[in-house]
């Protein structure tokens, strides 16, 4: 394991293009006697779901027998997300209709969860559903490392983020939460997670043997969540990162950026409390604090952030009739 005074990456970082053998990677998952599963979450992503499911299927199933399902996991979009994603070819669900038995919840955090029990894979890719310049790169990038290493469990992207604005595309300034907030945070308490170049990226894959044993939280510490979750329980040597160049997509105001850095906090200092990393001296907020300008007068905003954490599945009665100990 790497030391706190190592300056360099994870061992285990690659390019795509060294998983670019398509038919290379068939090979193994057959002869692994794999199932590999892709989800997109979705909210309002009518715009851009259509040709991300098109060209996904069209190369890594219809070309290449790569992928055994693409899925759509659905928080009750109102536009025609479902019906576009129907339409290229996606079994399309809606959390809130997976697992009714446990309710329900808004958040990304929660398609995820729920998209272990809708999904039939033992490797589980998850890309968003916003991507402008999507390219098989965003799938196949993130299986490799889990076919040619069975001794890596889960694998993050991480990529140039351009920012959109009136003006055009600028080259850089992508993942301000990363390198204001969640950075120095690993630099402070994880070193070694401070090596991930984009831990907030929001496509990665993993083994079912792995993601089963998560707690999920149902927001947007998810990300951070299963980062801390797997360093503890699998230790650095079972996470890889794989850089896809380049990843054009919706950009977040300054505001969603705020609920989002409060999240990402509420997740941070609950893994702090239940790994004892980190003792917390008084009991912490329970509203993200935003300031609101109209007519030149502040307002305060408060906004309730969920901090709820989805169990690991392997507690849930109905995914282990399902898949019993197929995982493990």
């Amino acid at each position: 394991m790497k030391t706190a005074s190592d300056d360099s990456l994870l061992d285990r970082t690659w390019h795509h293009s060294s998983f670019s053998d398509i038919a290379h990677l068939v090979e193994l998952k057959q002869r692994k006697g794999l199932k590999i599963s892709l989800a997109f979450p979705t909210l309002n992503e009518e715009a851009t779901i259509g040709k991300e499911i098109l060209v996904i299927r069209t190369e890594l199933m219809d070309r290449y027998p790569l992928l055994d399902e693409i899925v759509v996991i659905d928080s009750s979009s109102q536009d025609a997300t479902r019906t576009v994603a129907q339409r290229y070819g996606a079994k399309v669900f809606e959390s809130k209709d997976i697992l009714p038995s446990q309710g329900t919840y808004r958040g990304k955090g929660e398609n995820l969860w729920k998209s272990l029990y809708a999904l039939e894979g033992d490797i589980i890719v998850w890309v968003d559903a916003d991507i402008a310049n999507i390219a098989p790169k965003f799938v196949y990038g993130l299986v490799g490392p889990l076919l040619e290493h069975d001794s890596i469990g889960y694998v993050k992207a991480f990529y140039e983020r351009p920012i959109r604005s009136p003006s055009g595309i600028s080259a850089s300034g992508g993942g301000r939460v990363t390198e204001i907030l969640v950075r120095p945070l690993f630099s402070q308490f994880y070193p070694e997670l401070a090596r991930l170049i984009q831990p907030l990226s929001g496509e990665y894959a993993g083994r079912r043997s792995l993601l089963e044993h998560l707690p999920f939280s149902v927001g947007y510490g998810v990300e951070l969540g299963h980062l801390i979750d797997i360093y503890h329980q699998f230790g650095i040597e079972a996470i890889a990162q794989v850089d896809l160049d380049l990843r054009v997509h919706r950009n977040q105001t300054t505001e969603a950026l705020g609920r989002m850095s409060y999240g990402i906090l509420n997740t941070f200092f609950g893994r702090a409390e239940l790994y004892d990393d980190a003792r917390l001296l008084r009991e912490l907020g329970d509203r993200h604090i935003a300031l609101k300008v109209e007519d030149s007068k502040h307002t305060v905003v408060a906004t309730e952030i969920s901090a709820v954490e989805r169990p690991p599945m392997t507690g849930i009665p109905e995914y282990m009739q399902k898949f019993g100990s197929r995982g493990h």
